[in-house]
């Protein structure tokens, strides 16, 4: 915000009045102390010359650059003022001599916050504000003042010149004393606004008709008096009025002489509001006619003001700044503090507001300027499309023109013989001629210029008896309006039933339209239709994927928005909040039930809460005493939060001074916080692994890696990965590939490339000693040399490079290194910033490494809650329960979406997905030669692994056919004996059954959509499952999951029998069949109940394919448990 400001010098540098004889007046004004009661003023010279100045400046509103307020006087090292930082600040006494020559003579920017006043309420606020002066000095004598004639009528002609400025100026509107003023506005005179009825007037009738005179003079005074007693007392400086209020004008008077400015020409004051946090100015001082070195100039105060910071400085880099603590006046009646920093949050929220709306508007218009440019060029190519069209169509008219006719002798004839467009005709045909001449029937199929719209007429034909040299037969046709030519068959019957044909041995009869529409006419209109065409076609395709693309964003906002409500109702019964959604600047009630925590039975619980990450500049609110709820157990207790929070940070404690202590294991708990001025700053977060779908997948880590981040960057913070440039990669899915750096390490160059894959960041390490050029991401026998180099050559490259993350995150033993490479080598050599998160994917592989990485990583996940419990007995987890945590993985719903597959037959979602898993399941059975009927379809999605539970699976398929339904199984087996017994299995299933199952022994990614889109079921038996995809993206397409319950699997099916309270305890409603054993017993008993509810119960089976197609099985949530993990992980270097 920007503010005009109008600096003027005092009454004394600009009028000139014959001296008055007057009683001098006591009792000093200022504040510092007072005046000698036996003080007196010393005469005035009959006249005071000096030059009225009246400068337009700009006050500055940029507060958010001010530093926070500690104290109202509080004083930096430096020598500058607070908030306001000089290129060369120098001490009291210190002088600057090779100045500018603008600096010399007092040219240059100022800024200020002065603006106009309607002349009535100004001189009122200050008669109110003299009178209050006025009462604290006592009058101990009385001198009437007559004023010569010649005296008064110079006073009236100055006033009257300052009268005609002041009716000019007119009262100024809220945008001239809020925003930027064009143009010089004109300041008022100090003796047309000054008044004071603590100064009594002489009662005579000459000083009445001058009151404005009599008032300067008076003021005059006081300043003479103010003046003598701080040059007395050797004060630097004082102000006027003594009491500031806000919405007025004061002066500020400086000596000098008693300054470090005392030698300096040019003398300046740099000032603002509030502890400098509110509207900077800066303009110049003039001397006055006060006996001593005294500079003035006039500041107007705000209405938001409580104090007044200000230096002053020559314009260059000598300041006088009060000895380093800067001069403030306090403000009296104004704003307090705290109601100046609502009004500073508030005044946040709304340049928020404006610069969101220009933003928007500012897309808006990029965005239409976007459609516009590509409808220009999709017009351009609709043109070029439509001019290729015509002329390849007016190629092969032109050749069927030149075989065309007007009669064929003995065969066909048309009369009359000269006709037009819309003419009816008679076509004769002589059935003996042809291959009809035994036809009971006589059909003509006709269409013109070359078949373009098909059969566009047809008719019976009927003998004529009147023709006696044939067997002819004929038929009206009305010729089409545009026809340059004529194209027909003859047939034994209409169009749909027609079997026998006489169609001129294969070219078609043709004949010339005689009195056609002229061909050139015809050729701009013929490719002005098929631009017309192109145009109605494209747009409908063009708003059909609008349609869509709006309905997935809405789609996918509404998943987010019920995901997060979960979140905030997740712990619903240790903690929640009401109203659930908490909005910056309302006062919330936290209810708490410590019967479910460490303070169960605690006589007493005090809540202590924060904001902002615990960073919120109040710093943690006093501990406050939780009171009972009516619903006994809970306790509750009501917080104000601040504008300018974004989350709400709080733990409980059993006493005020701490005691035993419920911080959510370590955690916290955090409130996301909604509508406020402020947004949470972005963590920098970098995965480091050797995976990376799609690029370089091989198992689940690759899905992991990918979707995880774009839910992270999603949600607004920077997120890179680096990996391995192998010699094997895809690189037709990294966009904008490109060369980075490079750089030597351990005896070897690395080469860095740059990509964008999903969207994500990517810098691919390329080392040039060959160790990523072997063909395949593992396998090799040096992988874990391999690998180790890598993790050392990532840290190099982000040392070298600069970065600074907040997180490095890496994943399983490949990755694991980076964990102790970083704490012993990189963390106290440039990196001291980033913690480590490490994720077990899978312990099977690389123990050692994993226990390792364990020890030293600063938070660690593995891919679900119940394979957490499973493997926290296992050695290398077991000494480090307290930073181990289980987090579900997610799906990347773009990349699985039945409403956008590319792979399906037929786009749906959860209201049609009868029908569109219906289709899929027909295109399904089509493809791999399947019986067409319906039947319940299984399908086994996997690769061939004994984790996988294979035995499981050869019975579940045999289980399968037996109950008359259908298999289809796809995958591959890296042990080449299992993928043998698989291929012999396949070989006998489909000599046997071969209508009923199919295996398909490989990976196919478009098959595996049409399977999950097509099965009514899709089995995952694994004996250990860490996490598990395959059952989510099941879910996502409406196919019911029948699992074993292990790892991930438990944690994301509930058997529909039996886990109803279970899911409702995760806000969800069953969804699957699931089982305990590892036997052939217990995938029996989930696929019976499976197939048996597929048979008697279609449209329960039904609703819950819907069900569970409405379930969230993204990465929305576990992306809100890796930030918490994130921030947890930051707070341990805090």
């Amino acid at each position: 915000m920007e503010v005009a400001l109008v600096v003027q010098t005092p009454i004394y540098c600009r009028t000139s009045i014959s001296h008055c004889k007057f009683k001098p007046l006591v009792n000093g004004v200022f504040f510092h102390g007072r005046i000698n009661p036996s003080s007196q003023l010393s005469s005035w010279s009959d006249k005071y010359q000096g030059t009225g100045i009246t400068s337009r400046v700009t006050a500055s509103a940029d507060y958010s650059k001010r530093r926070s307020r500690k104290s109202p006087i509080s004083r930096p090292g430096g020598t500058a003022p607070k908030g306001l930082k000089p290129k060369a600040p120098i001490g009291m006494s210190t002088h600057k001599r090779d100045q500018s020559d603008e600096e010399k003579d007092g040219s240059g920017t100022t800024s200020g916050i002065y603006t106009n006043l309607d002349r009535k309420q100004a001189e009122k606020k200050i008669d109110d504000a003299e009178e209050k002066e006025m009462e604290k000095t006592s009058v101990t004598s009385r001198q009437s003042t007559v004023l010569k004639s010649d005296e008064k009528k110079n006073i009236e002609k100055l006033s009257g010149n300052e009268d005609s400025k002041l009716r000019n100026l007119g009262t100024p509107s809220k945008s001239q004393t809020e925003d930027k003023v064009d143009g010089t506005t004109l300041a008022k005179k100090w003796s047309d606004v000054i008044a004071s009825d603590g100064i009594q007037e002489n009662e005579t009738s000459e000083i009445r008709d001058d009151t404005s005179a009599s008032k300067s003079i008076r003021y005059k005074q006081v300043l003479d008096d103010l003046a003598e007693e701080n040059f007395s007392r050797g004060s630097k400086m004082f102000v006027y009025p003594q009491v500031v209020k806000p919405g007025q004008e004061i002066e500020v008077f400086l000596n000098r002489s008693f300054s470090a400015l005392k030698n300096e020409s040019n003398v300046l004051i740099m000032g603002a509001f509030n502890d400098w946090k509110w509207k900077s100015f800066t303009t110049k001082l003039n001397k006055t006619e006060l006996k001593g070195d005294w500079w003035s100039c006039r500041v107007y105060v705000p209405k938001e003001a409580y104090n007044i910071d200000f230096v002053f400085f020559n314009g260059g880099s000598v300041y006088e700044n009060n000895e380093r603590k800067d001069f403030v006046v306090p403000v009296e009646g104004g704003m307090d503090e705290v109601s100046f920093e609502e009004f500073l949050l508030e005044e946040k929220r709304r340049e928020l507001e404006k610069l969101a709306a220009e933003q928007a508007e500012r897309e808006r218009l990029a965005e239409e300027q976007k459609r516009i440019e590509a409808e220009k060029a999709a017009i351009e190519a609709d043109k070029l499309q439509a001019r290729s069209e015509a002329e390849q169509t007016r190629k092969m008219v032109h050749q069927i023109m030149k075989i065309a006719v007007k009669s064929l002798n003995n065969v066909w004839h048309i009369e009359p013989s000269e006709f037009k467009g819309k003419d009816m005709v008679r076509l004769y045909y002589n059935r003996s001629s042809g291959p009809l001449d035994n036809s009971k029937e006589l059909w003509i199929h006709g269409g013109h210029n070359n078949w373009k719209e098909g059969v566009s007429f047809s008719g019976r034909l009927v003998r004529d008896v009147r023709k006696e040299d044939g067997d002819w037969w004929y038929a009206h046709v009305i010729v089409p309006d545009r026809a340059l030519v004529l194209d027909w068959v003859f047939a034994d019957g209409p169009p749909e039933s027609a079997t026998l044909y006489d169609n001129n041995q294969l070219q078609d009869f043709h004949a010339i339209v005689p009195n056609s529409i002229p061909e050139d006419l015809y050729w701009v209109e013929e490719e002005h239709q098929i631009f017309t065409k192109l145009q109605e076609d494209r747009k409908l395709k063009e708003e059909a994927l609008r349609a869509k693309a709006e309905r997935t964003a809405r789609v996918k906002a509404e998943a987010k928005e019920i995901t997060m409500r979960k979140f905030l109702l997740s712990q619903k019964h240790i903690v929640y909040t009401e109203p659930l959604d908490v909005q910056a600047g309302n006062t919330i009630t936290v209810i708490y039930n410590p019967s479910n925590t460490v303070l169960n039975e605690k006589p007493e619980v005090w809540f202590r809460c924060s904001f902002n990450r615990w960073t919120h500049p109040k710093g943690p609110l006093p501990p406050q005493k939780m009171l009972p709820t009516d619903s006994g157990s809970h306790v509750k207790v009501s917080v104000k939060i601040p504008l300018d929070a974004y989350i709400m940070d709080f733990v409980f404690s059993e006493r005020q001074d701490g005691g035993t202590y419920d911080n959510n294991n370590g955690m916290d708990y955090h409130i996301p916080v909604f509508g406020g001025v402020s947004r949470e700053p972005p963590m920098n977060i970098v995965h480091i692994s050797v995976e990376m779908a799609p690029i370089a997948k091989v198992g689940g880590l690759g899905d992991v890696v990918t979707s995880l981040s774009r839910a992270v960057q999603d949600m607004g913070h920077n997120v890179d990965v680096i990996l391995p440039k192998y010699d094997c990669m895809n690189l037709s899915n990294v966009k904008e590939f490109k060369f980075h750096q490079s750089y030597f390490w351990s005896g070897t160059e690395i080469k860095v490339w740059f990509g964008k894959v999903e969207g994500l960041s990517v810098y691919f390490l390329e080392p040039q000693n060959g160790m990523f050029w072997a063909g395949c991401i593992y396998g090799c026998r040096n992988d874990g040399e391999r690998f180790g180099f890598f993790c050392h050559a990532a840290l190099e490259f982000l040392l070298r490079s600069g970065a600074h993350p907040d997180i490095l995150h890496c994943h399983d033993w490949s990755s694991a290194p980076i964990a102790w490479l970083f704490k012993d080598h990189y963390r106290l050599h440039g990196l001291s910033k980033a913690r480590v998160v490490f994720t077990i994917h899978n312990l099977e592989f690389g123990a050692h490494q994993i226990g390792k990485a364990m020890a030293y990583t600063d938070k660690a996940t593995t891919v679900s809650s119940t394979y957490s419990k499973e493997v926290s007995g296992n050695p290398v987890i077991a000494p480090h329960l307290y930073k181990f945590h289980g987090i579900v993985n997610g799906i990347d719903p773009d990349i699985w979406d039945p409403y956008n597959d590319k792979f399906i037959p037929l786009s749906y979602t959860s209201d049609n997905v009868v029908e569109g898993k219906r289709t899929a399941k027909e295109a399904l059975q089509q493809r791999l030669g399947l019986q067409k009927s319906d039947l319940p379809l299984v399908g086994i999605i996997t690769r061939l692994t004994v984790q996988k539970g294979i035995h499981l699976i050869k019975h579940a398929i045999w289980r399968t056919l037996e109950r008359n339904g259908q298999v289809v199984l796809l995958g591959s087996a890296p042990d080449p004996r299992i993928q043998n017994e698989f291929v012999n299995l396949a070989n006998q299933l489909h000599s046997s059954h071969g209508d009923r199952a199919r295996l398909c022994l490989t990976y196919d990614e478009p098959l595996s959509h049409l399977i999950y889109a097509g099965a009514d079921f899709i089995l995952v038996p694994s004996i250990f499952e860490p996490c598990g995809l395959t059952q989510l993206i099941a879910m996502r397409y409406g196919s019911i999951p029948v699992v074993r319950k292990t790892g991930g699997l438990y944690d994301t099916v509930f058997d529909v029998d039996h886990d109803k309270d279970r899911a409702q305890a995760q806000g969800l409603e069953p969804n699957g069949f699931n089982f305990d054993g590892a036997d052939t017993a217990g995938v029996d008993y989930a696929l019976n109940r499976a197939i048996t509810a597929w048979y008697d119960g279609r449209d329960w089976f039904n609703s819950l394919c819907k069900q569970v197609m409405e379930q969230d099985w993204s990465w929305n949530r576990p992306a809100l448990d890796y930030m918490e993990l994130y921030y947890a992980a930051r707070k341990l270097g805090q």
